[in-house]
């Protein structure tokens, strides 16, 4: 057969450790025999961000703002322990933090729904996607030890030299403190691309953060999210036949559990977070999550949503076989292709796309996965199968 052709490239991110091998190998087995690839290709792995400062890790995001697609394996972010493992120059940020901060994106993360692997949540009969904030709160916290009693406050220096002041706390003794900020630019961005992401899905939005207790800090999501939508999106929701609602966060939750799913629920960061990890794990595993950053711009980086799968690489290391769940990161691909055929009016690659997945779930649904899977699965007698097994037979269905 002729190889399906592609007229732009996809920026290709490429990780750490058992992910990279995974990486290989779908495109090995799922995407080379099959499609011309065109990839510009960054080479993420912690070796070469360290050689290069982490420059690469900027120039794949800016990569992606040029292409408008990008696709990127699983990274490691290091602690002490890797700067030492890895003689790191030093404990480089994360790489996922550096390229949301460039796009300005917001992380939508969704369940992969499949047959057999069941939601612990019975009436969740719909994937539940996370708007997840990437930006601020706590990930950009100052945080400080108060060593004894003494007061604390918020002091804003305008560039006039003026000054305004909130007490914190008067303390009576020892004890901690936190400053957290965002940007009204950042929050506008983000509901932006949650409005966008709706309707591009043609589903109902939900947002929720706890305004009544952070009258100032949350109100202000709350309004901005508000102001938006009754400015710009209102009229083409109502066109769509899609609905948006604000709740407390606490309240959202209850919904959600009472819920069928089948809805996007947008948090700030922190809340994305927990609830992203909260949700996949109800309907069965990380390893079966997708993972999309959308910049209000059109920019959209897919991965999977989880780590780089250390113990099962040293595993390999040792030349011992490894049953590691590929699902998230053939679905990273995947996305990647479709909306890159999308943008490209490809029908033929958004084609492919449709097919890898479901080969991807035929595969499993037929009793074949792997270890993590076959635990978990209601599908009788399940055969568990190693990581290049798994991916073999998903090329096979293919």
């Amino acid at each position: 057969m002729d190889k399906i052709k592609m007229t732009t490239p996809i920026v290709e991110m490429d990780g750490d450790e058992m992910t990279r091998i995974l990486w290989q190998m779908i495109k090995d087995h799922l995407l080379l025999p099959y499609i011309d690839l065109k990839t510009e290709y960054y080479d993420l792995g912690l070796e070469y961000r360290d050689q290069t400062n982490d420059q690469v890790t900027i120039d794949s995001a800016n990569a992606t703002k040029k292409y408008k697609v990008a696709v990127k394996c699983a990274t490691i972010t290091p602690n002490a322990d890797r700067v030492k493992e890895y003689s790191l120059k030093e404990m480089w940020k994360s790489p996922n933090g550096t390229i949301r901060a460039i796009l300005d994106g917001t992380v939508f993360r969704a369940p992969i729904v499949v047959r057999g692997i069941d939601p612990c949540v019975m009436n969740w009969k719909k994937p539940i996607t996370i708007a997840r904030h990437a930006y601020g709160d706590v990930y950009k916290g100052s945080e400080m030890k108060v060593p004894g009693a003494g007061k604390v406050e918020l002091v804003y220096t305008a560039e006039d030299g003026s000054e305004a002041r909130e007490l914190v706390h008067s303390f009576n003794g020892p004890g901690i403190v936190q400053g957290m900020h965002n940007l009204n630019g950042s929050i506008e961005s983000f509901a932006r691309s949650c409005f966008n992401y709706a309707l591009d899905t043609h589903q109902d939005l939900w947002f929720a953060t706890k305004d009544t207790i952070s009258k100032k800090y949350d109100h202000t999501f709350k309004d901005i999210f508000q102001e938006i939508f009754e400015t710009d999106y209102e009229d083409k929701f109502k066109e769509a036949g899609i609905t948006y609602f604000y709740t407390l966060i606490d309240d959202a939750v209850a919904r959600v559990m009472k819920s069928e799913g089948g809805y996007i629920w947008a948090c700030k960061n922190y809340d994305g977070d927990v609830m992203s990890d909260m949700i996949s794990s109800a309907f069965g595993s990380l390893a079966m999550m997708t993972s999309v950053l959308v910049s209000p711009d059109g920019d959209f980086e897919y991965e999977a949503a989880h780590g780089t799968v250390q113990r099962h690489y040293y595993k390999h290391l040792k030349g011992e076989e490894t049953s590691t769940n590929s699902v998230a990161t053939i679905f990273a691909w995947t996305g990647a292709l479709r909306k890159r055929g999308e943008l490209d009016g490809n029908r033929e690659l958004a084609a492919f796309a449709d097919k890898l997945e479901q080969a991807t779930i035929d595969t499993i649904e037929a009793g074949e996965m792997t270890k993590d899977l076959a635990l978990i699965t209601t599908i009788p007698n399940p055969t568990a199968l190693s990581s290049e097994e798994f991916i073999k037979a998903i090329a096979k269905r293919l």
